[in-house]
């Protein structure tokens, strides 16, 4: 990374400090057992499960067309598949890495599902990067909110494809769409920064001449029922179990409750990010 870019270092510092204003004040999770950073496993299975099945998008678009001819993959952030699975008939090898063991685990059953030969990664991002090879194509689907650190992840994205870096994140920040509920339960304002704005800002002062598209994800039932959404929900706003009842009640009634909709990533604006690898 070049000191000299313009701005880079000021941009860098206002997405840690938007991410930063995320956290939940801590006299509101003293009051729970439970963290509220839930990770539904059912859900993004059943998501990866949908993909490969009827995969579509400006992301599998732009990974689809980079595989031609095939080659080796490499998903960041992987989950239970659904950037990388899609990609099955084009990818020679696959590399997954992601935090959750047993995430990967779900992964690893639909890939040798999938006759796709796999290896696993578990760990953090870039913190495992000298021990994950490059790869034609470098996925990274619904991570970049979750990086405080941007600069040196995406130069390892970059040192890791041949071909390119594709990145998909909700145009803006994707619990956002929780706020009218922090408001309703704890009378607390929420952020509503950062943006995919920032991240374009970012890469373009990299140096990285990254192309992008905006569209919008249809909605779909990754949940299995409006209970079980409610489920997710109660834990995201440290709410205690006993109070399921009233978070299913205001779900419904602002209307966030949908097809028992994902709503971190679901039924709203997304953005599609595309740069030239280097390795």
């Amino acid at each position: 990374m070049s000191d000299a870019a313009p701005g880079l270092t000021g941009l860098l510092a206002q997405w840690q400090e938007d991410l930063a204003a995320w956290a939940i004040p801590a006299h509101i999770t003293a009051a729970v057992p439970d963290s509220p950073w839930v990770l539904p496993r059912q859900v993004f299975a059943r998501r990866a499960d949908r993909l490969r099945e009827t995969p579509a998008g400006p992301s599998y678009q732009q990974e689809w067309q980079t595989l031609d001819p095939p080659g080796s993959v490499l998903d960041v952030g992987a989950g239970a598949g659904a950037a990388c699975l899609p990609l099955a008939p084009r990818t020679t090898t696959l590399t997954a890495v992601d935090t959750d063991p047993a995430m990967l685990d779900l992964l690893a059953e639909r890939a040798r599902a999938a006759g796709l030969p796999t290896r696993l990664c578990a760990g953090g991002w870039p913190e495992v990067a000298a021990q994950t090879p490059p790869a034609d194509l470098v996925t990274c689907h619904n991570v970049l909110y979750n990086v405080p650190d941007l600069a040196p992840f995406i130069e390892a994205l970059t040192a890791h494809a041949r071909r390119r870096v594709v990145v998909e994140m909700t145009a803006a920040h994707p619990l956002t769409s929780l706020n009218p509920l922090w408001r309703h339960f704890h009378g607390l304002q929420r952020p509503a920064g950062p943006t995919a704005g920032h991240v374009l800002a970012i890469l373009d002062a990299m140096g990285l001449r990254a192309g992008h598209t905006e569209w919008n994800r249809p909605a779909e039932a990754d949940y299995a029922t409006v209970g079980e959404l409610a489920e997710v929900t109660r834990r995201r706003l440290c709410l205690p179990a006993e109070r399921a009842a009233e978070v299913e009640a205001a779900l419904r009634d602002t209307g966030l409750s949908g097809q028992a909709t994902d709503l971190g990533t679901a039924g709203r604006a997304v953005v599609t990010i595309w740069w030239e690898g280097c390795a």
